[in-house]
């Protein structure tokens, strides 16, 4: 395989936005990989395109108030030079990002549409397509064409691990409390 200067990660998400058009997936993608680089230059462009892929989640299943609250976050939060370095057109997407807002205007006005993330890096364009695939999808699959797996996906996913970290969490918490006399 052929290593990319563009991590596997971004590959990958762009892969499955683009072609499964799976953003529950897309944001599984980004999270672990905005959690593993923790710190990084481009923390921030990770979380923006996680909150890009939910908002997106959201709309399509009509969750006007959570998409709305998204796309408000990734408005604000958008570094358009650290998207250039990562192979996007950060300034073109700042740029749509913002024309949704004023589309939208508030969450009552939210309606889901396609909203095709702009890839400056033909380097990047490649890896991602060739990926997409490899994965048996057709780059740029349209909304009518998925089913109801896709669109309602958090609803039908297996949340065991997610709720025992929660409270593996929520114990260690309470046993740092007590061990501060709290």
């Amino acid at each position: 395989m052929i290593r990319s200067q563009y991590p596997d990660a971004l590959v990958d998400y762009l892969a499955e936005y683009y072609g499964s058009r799976d953003f529950f997936e897309c944001h599984e993608i980004m999270e672990q990989y905005w959690k593993d680089q923790k710190g990084s230059p481009y923390e921030t462009s990770w979380l923006v395109l996680i909150r890009i892929a939910v908002m997106q989640y959201h709309s399509r299943r009509n969750n006007r108030e959570g998409a709305y609250k998204l796309l408000q976050k990734a408005v604000q939060e958008i570094d358009p030079a650290k998207m250039d370095e990562l192979g996007l057109d950060g300034y073109k997407l700042q740029a749509m990002l913002e024309s949704l807002r004023e589309r939208w205007s508030d969450a009552d006005r939210v309606e889901y549409e396609e909203l095709d993330l702009p890839i400056r890096s033909l380097a990047l364009y490649k890896l991602a397509q060739e990926r997409c695939f490899s994965q048996g999808w057709k780059w740029g699959t349209p909304v009518e064409e998925l089913g109801r797996s896709i669109i309602d996906r958090h609803l039908l996913r297996d949340r065991t691990e997610v709720i025992e970290e929660r409270e593996r969490s929520a114990r260690s918490k309470k046993e740092r409390m007590e061990e501060e006399g709290l």
